[in-house]
């Protein structure tokens, strides 16, 4: 049985792998250059692609004459617009634009991941006004999805049912899976929340993206569980123990602090704890989103102070009981607790992820607690950190020992002001794509050819953006200099 993220390493990347062959004299230029350095473009061919953006392209262009390094430079040819080359279904639907999103090599659309993968095309909206459209379709589909189940992880196109409709949950055929996680609302709200201040569009908020802003505060106030345990259990017949949850569905138990139990993390694996630090931390940030898109745009004065005030009493909740003082790094963020006193000190690839923080913009990245919980989570003292002949990084129990994620080495890169640290992120990543072109979900730390997941189009688009990020802050000669 073929499950979330479980996909290693089997000859051939399907639309991923087709030889490029360019049609128009920006594809053509770019295919020459690349023939000469040896590196040939792993892009679909121009009319398999499932949309192509001018933007994109010319930014390709742009990024590519400034990259010396021939493979650097090939691995975001190929990487950044794997999102629009392989996973993207644009359609019109009731008149208004609409975007089923494949994580890459699942035919399903996470909400996390579906998000996360456009996202890096975002600064491009105003240059190219389909991409606009597409991204605008994007936040219509999420918002039906969350009217379908605000609860549920991963959607199908359409009642197509599919192999987790036996899960002991309120499945429905739409529903791929249906993991009760925080971030997956919070990454609508990030979506939508900068698409209007970029682009100053307010025609996705419609009268359904109010109804699905309802129920995120809804549901987020659910989970705090003051008035019980909630409406949302789940169960799972597997062999894997982070697929399902304890107590009859309900998971580990939790004292109410002011806190939103999120019952499996961004990895899709269960929490220990049910308060996930990260997620939370998330949560604050999209609930003064909520909060300023109603006062500004919906004109809903009650629901954004209902949105504030749920805002600061999770920060609050954090910084009493989730910043503990460790042995060896001083106070730092744990990755869950429960509120009864116990915490769980780890950290996840997954994003949001601990080292991420400054990334979503839920701590600044000088902060001295963040500062010190960056260093724990990338060190021995992380029961998930792991370091070998290939790599070091951080890995997660979702694919277990010794599989560090390049999506790690991206935060790290991302969230760095150190040239050292971001030169060796940079490096180890381009050297430990097993010559494939693409980022993977994990390889084994002392063999880059043990990967998973040949087409995942969230790291590869997530890499597409840090060299973006790079060269804007003026780090060129870093790029070249590997």
């Amino acid at each position: 049985m073929i499950t979330r993220r479980h996909f290693f390493k089997a000859g051939g990347l399907g639309l991923a792998a087709v030889a490029f062959a360019g049609k128009e004299s920006v594809f053509s230029e770019t295919y020459s250059a690349l023939k000469q350095t040896g590196y040939v473009s792993k892009r679909p061919e121009l009319s398999q692609r499932n949309f192509t953006s001018r933007a994109v392209e010319e930014t390709i262009g742009q990024v590519k004459k400034q990259l010396k390094d021939p493979k650097l430079a090939w691995m975001f040819e190929n990487c950044f617009p794997n999102t629009l080359d392989t996973t993207v279904h644009f359609r019109t639907t009731d008149g208004r634009p609409d975007t089923f999103v494949y994580t890459g090599d699942i035919h399903a659309m996470w909400l996390r991941d579906s998000a996360a993968q456009v996202w890096p095309y975002l600064n491009l909206m105003k240059k190219d006004e389909p991409l606009r459209s597409l991204i605008a379709g994007v936040i219509n589909r999420q918002t039906q999805c969350i009217l379908l189940d605000p609860y549920a992880n991963a959607f199908n196109d359409g009642p197509a049912g599919g192999e987790w409709m036996s899960d002991m949950t309120d499945m429905k055929p739409e529903l791929h899976e249906r993991k009760w996680e925080i971030d997956s609302l919070c990454y609508t709200v990030r979506l939508a929340y900068h698409y209007w201040k970029i682009t100053g569009d307010t025609a996705v908020f419609s009268s359904d993206w109010i109804k699905a802003a309802g129920l995120i505060l809804k549901t987020f106030k659910e989970q705090q569980r003051k008035d019980g345990l909630g409406p949302y259990k789940f169960q799972r017949k597997t062999e894997r123990q982070l697929d399902t949850l304890s107590n009859n569905g309900w998971g580990a138990p939790v004292k109410p602090v002011g806190l939103i139990v999120s019952s499996f993390r961004p990895s899709d694996d269960a929490t220990s704890y049910g308060f996930l630090i990260p997620s939370n931390l998330f949560a604050v940030v999209s609930l003064r989103q909520l909060a300023e898109i109603s006062d500004k745009v919906t004109g809903d004065r009650d629901f954004a102070s209902q949105c504030t005030m749920l805002a600061s009493e999770v920060e609050t909740a954090v910084n009493r009981y989730a910043i503990t003082e460790h042995l060896s790094y001083g106070k730092i963020y744990a990755y869950e607790i429960d509120g009864f006193g116990n915490r769980l000190f780890m950290d996840d690839t997954n994003v949001p992820s601990l080292l991420s923080l400054p990334y979503l913009g839920c701590v600044a990245a000088n902060d001295p607690v963040y500062r010190n919980t960056r260093k724990f989570v990338w060190s021995a003292d992380n029961p998930y950190f792991f370091k070998g002949k290939a790599a070091e990084g951080i890995g997660g129990p979702h694919i277990g020992f010794d599989m560090v994620w390049p999506m790690s080495l991206i935060m790290k890169a991302m969230t760095s002001d150190n040239d050292t640290e971001i030169k060796y992120c940079v490096k180890t990543l381009r050297d430990t794509d097993a010559e494939t072109g693409f980022i993977h979900e994990s390889f084994n730390r002392d063999n880059p050819e043990k990967f998973t997941r040949s087409w995942f189009a969230w790291a590869n688009t997530l890499f597409g953006e840090l060299i973006l990020k790079l060269l804007n802050d003026g780090k060129v000669d870093l790029l070249n200099k590997l």
